[in-house]
């Protein structure tokens, strides 16, 4: 019984390998199919399903996304610094840890939320290309 278990793990390895991605790969196509068939039955023609898209791909980029990323993973780190640290001195259990990253990580949001809120009520309102009315 227990050599049957461990043969089929290279089996299960292969298809979370290969598998998963062909699977996701798949759903975005087909998807993106789908979207583009119920814009034909409304009745858009090749060009306006091509304006449409390319309108899409102008979308705002976030331009504090990299700010984001790396408050958050110094955050991440000191986390788990400090979860290691107190687990070697205070024997922490692996709950307690894990719940002190996960405040470590939510204490980042916080300043990078704080941060952008900053900026944002800083600059001029010409650089959201807001409509004027």
């Amino acid at each position: 019984m227990h050599s049957i278990i461990e043969s089929m793990i290279p089996i299960f390895g292969m298809l979370a390998v290969f598998g998963l991605p062909a699977i996701i790969i798949f759903w975005f196509i087909y998807t993106k199919h789908r979207e583009r068939m119920r814009l034909i039955e409304k009745g858009l023609t090749p060009e306006e399903i091509k304006e449409y898209f390319k309108d899409a791909e102008k979308k705002p980029r976030n331009p504090y996304s990299a700010l984001k990323w790396g408050i958050l993973l110094v955050f991440l780190g000191l986390g788990i610094f400090a979860a290691n640290l107190l687990e070697q001195i205070y024997d922490f259990s692996d709950g307690a840890t894990f719940g002190l990253v996960i405040l470590f990580a939510g204490i980042g949001f916080l300043l990078y939320y704080i941060i952008v809120r900053s900026k944002i009520s800083s600059e001029p309102k010409d650089n959201y290309n807001i409509p004027k009315n």
